[in-house]
């Protein structure tokens, strides 16, 4: 009777062997991580299409800035047609301080100097795009203008309004009017689930196997609570009070 082994038995006996088995494992294993992977983004999306509740008590939250036509203009035969193409090309800056002023190092010392808003300028490939939503005769108050890219090192083609003047700078209060609703049960199951990862650490491998890479971003970096030590997480407060005793 000759002798086989395990591997040629199960071959022959069309059972599975023992690489299978654990490649079948493993396989079921990246399908359960694809699926979370699939749940975490649903549960995200849910989050973000929650509607706005009004607030009782608005408050302000700093200043913005954006673009509104000269009264002149405002007053002019052709306001209907400004007033359209400023709604295309309106630009917004938000700041805490109302003077609109930001820090930039000069001979090694931090200066303020005023942000430099204008409405907004079309890239070539905007300009060329099926989606611009500006009409043709929107497109003859444009010029082409070529203007020095640090980044790519070399000149690129901007398309720039003609008539700035037409519109003047306003500095109002932000007013925070809305909230994101929020929905107790849905924010439960997506701590649930981020805990479930964050204790096994799974978040690296999810990545690389939906992804094809994984980045160490700082979002995911978070301690694994079973592995935080008490003695690390102790606080400088109670770290000095010890120091003190032991010194007394």
């Amino acid at each position: 009777m000759e002798n086989y082994t395990v591997d040629e038995y199960a071959l022959c006996a069309r059972f599975k062997s023992k690489r299978k088995k654990k490649r079948l494992v493993k396989e079921d294993f990246e399908k359960q991580l694809i699926q979370i992977k699939k749940l975490e983004k649903e549960l995200w999306n849910k989050r973000k299409n929650l509607p706005l509740v009004p607030l009782d008590n608005p408050y302000q939250k700093g200043w913005q800035s954006n673009f509104v036509l000269r009264e002149d203009v405002a007053r002019s035969s052709e306001a209907e047609f400004y007033k359209s193409l400023l709604g295309k090309i309106n630009t917004w800056q938000f700041s805490s301080e109302k003077s609109f002023k930001g820090k930039k190092k000069r001979k090694r010392r931090n200066v303020y100097v005023e942000k430099i808003q204008t409405v907004k300028e079309f890239s070539e490939w905007e300009w060329r795009s099926p989606k611009l939503e500006l009409t043709e005769k929107e497109k003859m108050h444009f010029y082409k203008r070529e203007r020095w890219c640090s980044n790519f090192k070399r000149f690129k083609i901007h398309y720039v309004f003609n008539e700035p003047w037409r519109y003047v700078l306003r500095i109002s209060p932000y007013m925070i009017t809305h909230t994101k609703m929020v929905d107790s049960d849905l924010e439960s199951e997506i701590q649930f689930l981020d805990n479930y990862i964050t204790n096994l650490n799974l978040r690296h491998k999810i990545n690389k196997l939906v992804d094809g890479f994984s980045h160490r971003w700082s979002y995911y970096e978070n301690e694994n609570p079973k592995e935080i030590s008490p003695i690390k997480n102790k606080s400088l407060q109670v770290l000095y009070q010890q120091y003190v005793d032991e010194m007394i």
